[in-house]
C-alpha cells in the first residue's frame, strides 16, 4: 500500500497553485477586515474578543472541510455530508435531555469542559457502536448511510418531544443552544478542540494519497491492495470525532462541509486531495468570517451566522441534486 501511495504521488499532476493562494489570501483580507473594521470603546478588549471568534471559525471551517472530504470520498457521493450520520441530532437531543434533566439554570451551571468532553466521547461511541459492527459485517455503505438517516429522525423526533414538555424560560436557553454560535467560546475549549482538529487533520493529510485510491471505488481499491474495512473504519471515526468536536464547540452547522466542498471543487477543478483539502479550508474560513461580516454589517449583528452559512447550503444542495438528475 506504501508502493501504491509513492506511485500515486510521483505522477499526481502539478496543480495551479494560484488558485490555493487566492482563496487563503481572501480569506486573510476578510479575516483582518473581521478584526479590525468598526473598533470602538475598549480596543484591547474589542479584539481579544474578536481573535477568539476568529480562532474558533478557523478551527470550525478546517474541522468541518475535512470531515467533509473524507465521508464523500468513502461513501464515494459528493451530495452528502457527515449530518447524515445523525451526530448533528445526536448533539442536539444530548442539549434537549440536559436542559429537560436540569433546567435552564442548571444547564447554565455546567462546566463547559466537562460538557463539551462529554459530547465528543458520547458522539464518538455513538459512531463507534454504530458504524464499526456494520463494517465487520460487510454491510454496504448504503445501509450504514440509511441507518444514521433513520437514527438522525430518531433524536430529532425525542429532542421535538421533550422540547413540548419543558418550562417556557427553559425552552428559550434550548434554543441558544440549537444554533452555532461562535459569540461566546471559551478559550480552554478552543485549545482542547483545536488539538483534536490539528490531529485530526494532520492524519488526513498523510492519508490523503490513499484516499485517492479510495475514491477509485471498493473493487478497485481492494483490487490495488487495499484494506477495505480497516480503511474506512478508520476514517470513519476520523470524521466522527472531527464533526463530534466542531459540533460540541459551536453547535450544528449541517449544510456547511457540503458547501466549502462543492465551492472548492468547483474552483480547483480536481478531487485530489492534495489540492481538495487546502482548498476546501480555505473556502470554509471563507464562508463563515464572510458570514459573519454580512450578519455584523447588514443585520447589526441580529442575525445568527448559521442562518446565513444553512441557506447558502441549501440552495446549493439543491442545485446539486438537480445537476445530478441533468447529468
Amino acid at each position: 500500500m506504501a508502493e501504491l501511495a509513492d506511485a500515486i504521488r510521483r505522477t499526481a499532476p502539478r496543480q495551479v497553485p494560484w488558485r490555493l493562494v487566492a482563496i487563503w489570501s481572501l480569506a486573510a483580507i476578510l479575516a483582518c477586515a473581521f478584526l479590525f473594521t468598526g473598533l470602538r470603546g475598549n480596543i484591547s478588549f474589542v479584539l481579544n474578543l474578536r481573535l477568539t471568534q476568529l480562532v474558533g471559525m478557523v478551527q470550525v471551517a478546517v474541522a468541518v472541510a475535512v470531515s467533509t472530504v473524507v465521508f464523500q470520498t468513502i461513501t464515494n457521493n459528493r451530495i452528502l455530508s457527515p449530518s447524515i450520520m445523525g451526530l448533528d441530532a445526536l448533539y442536539l437531543f444530548c442539549q434537549t435531555a440536559l436542559v429537560f434533566a436540569l433546567g435552564g439554570f442548571g444547564y447554565a451551571a455546567l462546566d463547559p469542559a466537562w460538557k463539551f468532553g462529554g459530547e465528543v466521547v458520547m458522539m464518538m461511541a455513538a459512531s463507534a457502536a454504530l458504524f464499526v459492527p456494520m463494517l465487520r459485517r460487510g454491510s454496504e455503505m448504503l445501509m450504514m448511510i440509511l441507518t444514521g438517516v433513520v437514527l438522525g429522525l430518531l433524536f430529532r423526533s425525542l429532542s421535538s418531544l421533550l422540547s413540548r414538555l419543558i418550562d417556557p424560560n427553559d425552552f428559550a436557553v434550548l434554543q441558544g443552544a440549537s444554533f452555532a454560535n461562535f459569540q461566546s467560546l471559551d478559550p480552554a475549549l478552543l485549545a482542547a478542540g483545536g488539538a483534536v482538529t490539528v490531529l485530526g487533520t494532520l492524519g488526513a493529510w498523510r492519508a490523503r494519497h490513499t484516499l485517492d485510491v479510495v475514491a477509485l471505488g471498493r473493487e478497485a481499491a481492494v483490487g490495488l491492495g487495499l484494506d477495505w474495512n480497516r480503511t474506512v473504519t478508520a476514517h470513519l471515526l476520523l470524521v466522527a470525532c472531527l464533526v463530534a468536536s466542531a459540533t460540541a464547540l459551536v453547535g450544528p452547522l449541517a449544510f456547511l462541509g457540503l458547501l466549502v466542498v462543492a465551492v472548492a471543487e468547483r474552483i480547483c477543478g480536481t478531487r485530489r486531495h492534495a489540492v481538495l483539502f487546502p482548498a476546501a479550508c480555505g473556502v470554509g474560513v471563507v464562508m463563515l468570517v464572510g458570514a459573519q461580516l454580512i450578519g455584523r454589517a447588514g443585520f447589526g449583528g441580529a442575525v445568527v451566522i448559521s442562518v446565513i452559512v444553512e441557506f447558502v447550503g441549501g440552495l446549493v444542495f439543491l442545485a446539486l441534486l438537480f445537476a445530478r438528475r441533468r447529468q
